[in-house]
C-alpha cells in the first residue's frame, strides 16, 4: 500500500545536565524537569496547525551528558532501561496523540550490569518501542564494541544496526556524531533504511555539517536532525550554542532548517518516502550511488583492517572514562603499523590523547 507523504518535525529543546546537579536527589528532580519540557514541546508541536506524525528530539535532552562521571555513578544518577521511567511518558504521549517519537537517553539494560550505553529508540503510534540502537562509535562513553564478542552472540544480527519497517517507512537512528561514520549510516541502508533520524548534541563544525549531507547522498535517505537548544551538553559553561536541527531529503536538499539555538518546533516537512522509492528505481545513472555500488572490491581491505581493539572491555566494564586511554595507544600502534600515521621522530614523545565527543 503506498506511503501518503507525511510530517516529521525537530523538536530543538534545551536540556539542564544531571552530572552538574550536587547530589542523586537533584538530578532526579532535574530529569524530571526535562522530561516534562519534552513532553510539552512534542504536546505543543501536536497542537500547532502542522501537526506532525513523527518527531525527534535531541541527543542527551532528559538527562545530559555524563561530564567525566565514573560509569557506577552515572548510571546510578541519571540512567535508565529502555522500555523503563524515562520513556514512559513518552509512550503515553505517542499513544495519546498518535504521534511517533524518536530520541535518545543513556541505558543501562538489566541484562548488563555495570555497563550504560548512548542508546536512540523510536516509539511507534501505539506506544511501542519498535527500535533501541546502542551506539558503536564511541569516545566518551562506554560502547558495545568494547565486549563486542558477548554482545554479538546474545544480540540477533538485525538488532545490531536496528532498522524498522512502519506506516511511514524504513527508520534507523544514527546519534549525532556517529553520523560522521560512513559505514554506520551504509549498513542501515543496506537493511532497507530509508529515513534517518538524527538525535543530536552537538557544536557547530563544518564536517558535521558535512557529513550529514554526505550520509544523506550516498544513500538516497531522507534525514530528520534535532539539535538541543541554547547550550550543547558539553558545554558545562554554556558558552558553544546548540541550533540547526535540519530536515534534509534524499538528494541533499534542505526541506526546513533553523540556524539560531532557540527553544522552537519550527523544523518541520512533509517526507514523501514514495518519491524516495521511485528515485531509487528509476535514477539508472551514476547520480544513484545503490545501483552502481562496488562492495566486494572493499571487502579484503575492511577484512584486513584490524585498528580500534575490540573486547577491550570483555571481563570486566569500564569503570571510567579515561580507561580508554589504553585501547587508544593500541589503535594508534595499529595504524603505525599499517603506515596510516607518521612515524614521530626518534626521541619525541608521543602526544596526549584529545577525546572527541
Amino acid at each position: 500500500m503506498p506511503i501518503k507523504p507525511w510530517r516529521a518535525t525537530s523538536i530543538q529543546m534545551r536540556s539542564e545536565r544531571a552530572a552538574q546537579a550536587p547530589d542523586d536527589a537533584t538530578a532526579k528532580a532535574l530529569i524530571q524537569r526535562n522530561v516534562d519540557r519534552l513532553v510539552g514541546m512534542i504536546e505543543a508541536a501536536c497542537d500547532s496547525n502542522e501537526k506532525p506524525d513523527l518527531v525527534v528530539f535531541p541527543e542527551f535532552a532528559m538527562q545530559g551528558p555524563p561530564l567525566g562521571m565514573g560509569v557506577r555513578e552515572w548510571i546510578a544518577r541519571a540512567c535508565s532501561s529502555i522500555p523503563g521511567p524515562l520513556t514512559q511518558p513518552l509512550q503515553d504521549l505517542a499513544r495519546r496523540r498518535s504521534i511517533f517519537i524518536s530520541g535518545n537517553l543513556f541505558e543501562a539494560p538489566p541484562e548488563w550490569p555495570g555497563r550504560y550505553f548512548n542508546s536512540s529508540f523510536i516509539i511507534d503510534r501505539s506506544g511501542e518501542i519498535i527500535l533501541n540502537y546502542r551506539r558503536v562509535n564511541t569516545a566518551a562513553f562506554p560502547s558495545v564494541h568494547d565486549f563486542m564478542s558477548s554482545y554479538l552472540a546474545a544480540t540477533p544480527r538485525e538488532r545490531v544496526f536496528p532498522v524498522v519497517e512502519t506506516e511511514l517507512g524504513r527508520l534507523c537512528t544514527i546519534p549525532c556524531g556517529e553520523i560522521n561514520v560512513p559505514e554506520v549510516a551504509r549498513v542501515m541502508m543496506m537493511q532497507g533504511a530509508e529515513v534517518i533520524l538524527h538525535p543530536t548534541n552537538s557544536p557547530y563544525t563544518a564536517k558535521q555539517e558535512a557529513a550529514k549531507l554526505c550520509r544523506v547522498a550516498e544513500n538516497m535517505v531522507y534525514l530528520i536532525s534535532a539539535n538541543v537548544a541554547e547550550w550543547i551538553g558539553f558545554s558545562p559553561d554554556n558558552t558553544v550554542p546548540g541550533g540547526r536541527s535540519h530536515i534534509i531529503d534524499h538528494h541533499g536538499k534542505t526541506l526546513s532548517f533553523k540556524e539560531d539555538p532557540g527553544e522552537s518546533t519550527a523544523v518541520s516537512a512533509m517526507i514523501d518516502v514514495e518519491k524516495l522509492r521511485r528515485d531509487r528505481r528509476t535514477d539508472t545513472g551514476l547520480a544513484n550511488p545503490l545501483l552502481r555500488a562496488r562492495y566486494e572490491m572493499y571487502v579484503p581491505y575492511y577484512k584486513d583492517a584490524h585498528f580500534y581493539p575490540p573486547n577491550y572491555f570483555l571481563d570486566a566494564p569500564m569503570a571510567h572514562t579515561d580507561e580508554v586511554h589504553g585501547a587508544i595507544a593500541i589503535a594508534r600502534r595499529n595504524l603505525d603499523h599499517a603506515g596510516v600515521l607518521e612515524p614521530l621522530p626518534a626521541g619525541a614523545p608521543e602526544p596526549e590523547p584529545a577525546i572527541a565527543h
